[in-house]
């Protein structure tokens, strides 16, 4: 039996969790299809109702994905051409992608390598060298891998330099600080549910969170090709960003589970960590941050990650490498301003990260055995 359960392990099982809430998700999708109100039926804005109590910020406002989630607010904050908004160069692309396509420049920072989250002293570096022709606007922070960054220091930054700062958390829905939840530790936030996030739908979704409520208003005219009091009714360009009325409602059915899928996150990563950090660098959040584990990601020497990967797959263990190039040195980025000539941290990190299984439905025999093989490849 041990065997059986060991050859189905899965990096993420979506469909381990399909079946643990099938019902519900399917009286879920009926209820929609009864009443036939696929956009902007009345589960958005229950759902809105909800992340919004869940985070506790004074706004919710759904959108399509999470690329348009960071896309809405930059059309918010009325970003062009001469602007710079720094991010993290160790990220996905859609993070500098909506700042390149609003013709602004995004500034790529160097991140801790210990966090893999922005450092702060890189940032600063950037804000320096910023060349004079270019007007300093925002920074967008990466919760990368789930582990909120450090916003403490950011939120000084972005104040003391007339800066908006905006959360990228679309790996780090569940997180908090000090117990206050992602969606509240930015001015703004976004969030991704993507099927491999925490929480995520069948398809593409994500959310804006903001304290300002008329922010948030006017995000939800630009999500909704810039409409005021009615459907022909423009007052803004806006964008068709709309999050399906089936994805909300199964949403909501996956948001009652959240917080026990949490909890086993963090007990498999306990496991991971227990057995892993002597040979390893493992994620150590502070005591005062708790990770929502959207990924539990490794790091190694980078002469023996290879290794270690072809170890994994021979025992049938699947792994991911996030990421295998920083954006300052992507073919389509690479001709944006940067901290300095190199970003050493993120560009190093490359060559040593490496994501092992992460989702609620691991087995603790399964997660032994993968440590097992781990500890035994790099012995």
């Amino acid at each position: 039996m041990l065997k059986e359960k060991i050859n189905k392990i899965e990096f993420i099982d979506l469909q381990a969790q399909r079946l643990s809430v099938s019902n519900l998700i399917s009286e879920a999708i009926e209820g929609v299809l009864a009443h036939g109100g696929y956009i902007f039926g009345p589960e958005v804005k229950k759902l809105e109702e909800e992340l919004q109590a869940y985070t506790q910020a004074e706004d919710a406002i759904t959108c399509s994905n999470g690329t348009d989630a960071l896309r809405l607010l930059l059309l918010a904050y009325n970003i062009g051409p001469g602007d710079a908004v720094f991010v993290p160069t160790f990220t996905f692309a859609s993070t500098a992608e909506v700042i390149a396509q609003a013709n602004a420049t995004p500034v790529f920072v160097d991140i801790c390598p210990h966090t893999f989250n922005m450092d702060i002293a890189s940032l600063e570096e950037a804000y320096a060298k910023l060349d004079k022709n270019l007007k300093p606007k925002g920074i967008i922070a990466v919760d990368l891998f789930g582990l909120p960054a450090d916003y403490s220091k950011l939120n000084d930054f972005a104040e003391s330099h007339q800066l908006w700062l905006i959360a990228d958390a679309a790996q780090s829905f569940g997180g908090s600080i000090n117990g206050k939840r992602v969606g509240t530790l930015a001015a703004s936030t976004t969030t991704s549910f993507f099927p491999s996030k925490p929480l995520a739908c069948y398809g593409d979704g994500g959310a804006i969170f903001t304290n300002d409520k008329e922010l948030g208003e006017l995000i939800r005219s630009l999500r909704n090709h810039g409409c005021g009091k009615h459907r022909y009714d423009h007052i803004h360009i806006g964008l068709n960003s709309r999050l399906d009325t089936i994805q909300a409602a199964i949403l909501l059915e996956k948001l009652k589970i959240f917080p026990a899928e949490l909890k086993r996150r963090q007990e498999i990563a306990n496991r991971y960590a227990n057995a892993l950090k002597e040979v390893v660098q493992i994620p150590i959040p502070a005591k005062d941050v708790h990770h929502a584990w959207g990924l539990y990601t490794i790091a190694c020497h980078p002469q023996q990650r290879e290794d270690l990967i072809n170890t994994l797959q021979a025992k049938g263990i699947p792994s991911n490498v996030y990421y295998r190039k920083p954006l300052h040195l992507q073919p389509a980025y690479q001709h944006f301003p940067r901290a300095g000539a190199q970003l050493k941290n993120a560009e190093l990190a490359c060559y040593k990260v490496l994501s092992l299984p992460m989702h609620p439905y691991l087995l603790d025999d399964q997660v032994d055995f993968i440590c097992e093989q781990v500890i035994n490849a790099l012995s």
